[in-house]
């Protein structure tokens, strides 16, 4: 199904084999503010890199897995059966600045990523400015051969198992005055600082907190590309989350019909299972039909960005697999809780972890809103005909 190759299809497997073992571990990591005993932490991590299940959209020459897209959307898919982000260790770190990096970056930031020696955090979003990149306030001040960075971020996703963060700031002075700049700064920086750290509704040991970037001083050579170009590497990063996003929707939809069905099957009322009641069977029917529906979509996507589509339909088509596989996935979310009944708002339930985890999957890396918004902009400039 799908036209899979042997090669996808194995890879396939051994993501959903790796996934198969750390589900054991949800309900710990749910009671332990998300996470592992160390031991199998440590274990899981070298395993994850010994299957090559790890920096699978980093070309080889940089010491990833060179994977395709639509094999890099088969390992995030597995990665969304696992809840509590136990599977993130699937990691995927930023591929985009392979094409941009300098011969310093690639050694200080590609290399120990792929390795598994670092990871990354992303401060872009802030208070008032969450999909709209170009409403952020943070400032890039050119001062000699250094330039010094202003700003307070919010939802820095992993900050605290980060080594080094992306900030992007609005150039204040000089020819690109206005225009956005992306710099690395290594942590712990004494210019960086954590305001508070919110509690979410997932239970992951990843934080979100809120970071305040205070004159902090970086050298010109920590700036990714040139001035000008912080929105370009910005949308090259959505596109690829939109995917890896959609991926994960799928994963947490699969696992859902996978644990309710069974559920239903077994649960007994009136002498009878779940799966012979009308109602039961229409919501598990719909699932089933949101599910295929979606992957077919997020598969095809994939399949187009592997055979070099114009990246204005990329970025088009990112956004329709988002909206669709994040609202499909909630929608799945909802009617397989209300399947288990009570049983389905326990925090033991997988029901219960998935239906507040999917949540997100609308808001970050850019609303249904927005992307609805893509979409239309799109579809309006270049004809439905381009997209379908």
């Amino acid at each position: 199904m799908y036209n899979l190759s042997s090669e996808d299809l194995v890879l396939q497997a051994t993501a959903r084999s790796f996934a198969d073992e750390l589900i054991p571990y949800e309900e710990y990591a749910e009671t332990h503010d998300g996470d592992l005993p160390p031991e199998v932490e440590t274990a899981m991590r070298k395993k994850v890199l010994d299957l090559g299940l790890h920096s699978t959209n980093i070309p080889k020459e940089y010491g990833g897995q060179g994977c395709t897209m639509i094999q890099q959307v088969l390992v995030q898919e597995q990665t969304g059966r696992v809840t509590n982000a136990l599977a993130w260790m699937m990691h995927t770190p930023p591929a985009w600045l392979t094409e941009v990096a300098t011969p310093e970056q690639i050694e200080n930031y590609i290399r120990p990523a792929t390795r598994g020696e670092k990871e990354e955090a992303y401060a872009i979003t802030e208070e008032f400015a969450g999909s709209d990149v170009d409403a952020i306030t943070s400032t890039a001040t050119r001062d000699g051969d250094e330039y010094i960075l202003n700003g307070e971020k919010w939802h820095v996703t992993s900050f605290n198992s980060s080594a080094y963060v992306f900030f992007q700031g609005k150039l204040t002075q000089g020819v690109n005055a206005g225009q956005h700049a992306m710099f690395i700064i290594d942590l712990p920086n004494p210019g960086v600082r954590v305001v508070r750290t919110p509690s979410y509704s997932h239970t992951i040991n990843h934080h979100h907190p809120i970071v305040a970037f205070e004159n902090v001083r970086v050298p010109a050579t920590s700036m990714v590309g040139n001035e000008g170009d912080g929105m370009h590497f910005a949308y090259e990063w959505f596109r690829f989350e939109r995917m890896m996003v959609s991926a994960r929707c799928l994963g947490g939809m699969q696992r859902l019909i996978d644990e309710t069905t069974a559920f239903a099957k077994e649960r007994i009322v009136n002498g009878q299972p779940l799966t012979d009641f009308g109602a039961i069977q229409i919501m598990l029917a719909d699932s089933l039909t949101d599910l295929f529906a979606a992957r077919s979509m997020v598969y095809e996507t994939a399949k187009n960005i592997d055979a070099g589509a114009d990246v204005k339909i990329q970025h088009a088509q990112c956004s329709m697999a988002k909206l669709f596989a994040s609202e499909a996935a909630g929608r799945v979310a909802d009617k397989c809780l209300q399947i288990f009944g009570g049983r389905g708002y326990m925090r033991e339930n997988v029901a219960e972890r998935l239906f507040r985890e999917l949540r997100v999957e609308r808001i970050w890396e850019g609303t249904s809103e927005v992307q609805r918004s893509i979409i239309a902009d799109q579809m309006v400039k270049r004809g439905p005909q381009s997209f379908v």
